[in-house]
């Protein structure tokens, strides 16, 4: 009988303590990307944000020379849509040479005879968009 008494109260306590709100938790998530890339035609919008070759983007993504960023790092306007030539993507089968990091560009912007065949969003996403 002494058994059952307290397996009794020891579930009405734990049933009581249970029915007892408690606060909700706030998650803090911090996510850093370390610095951009320092690349001398930009990098692609995607892991490993590898150095783009000279001629993947069009004069809308620099600024001035300056390559305007892309993906975690993109610094240009909300509603910007610059052209790439996606044939110098390695998604797109591109296996060609892509300059090294903290490599010198031989020229400033984008390459004099750019031909975009896609555009894109500064945050990785094609966009509709005109195409030059």
């Amino acid at each position: 009988m002494h058994r059952i008494k307290t397996l009794l109260l020891t579930t009405g306590a734990a049933v009581a303590l249970s029915l007892i709100p408690t606060p909700a938790a706030k998650a803090q998530v911090t996510v850093t990307f370390g610095a951009e890339p320092s690349c001398p035609y930009g990098y692609y919008d995607y892991a490993p944000y590898n150095c783009a070759p000279d001629g993947y983007y069009g004069p809308e993504w620099f600024v001035g020379g300056r390559f305007v960023g892309a993906g975690h790092w993109f610094h240009g306007p909300a509603n910007f849509h610059g052209n790439v030539n996606n044939s110098f993507d390695p998604k797109h089968g591109y296996k060609g040479p892509a300059p090294k990091r903290g490599e010198a560009p031989s020229h400033q912007g984008a390459a004099p005879d750019f031909k975009g065949n896609e555009s894109r969003d500064g945050k990785g996403h094609a966009t509709p968009g005109p195409k030059r």
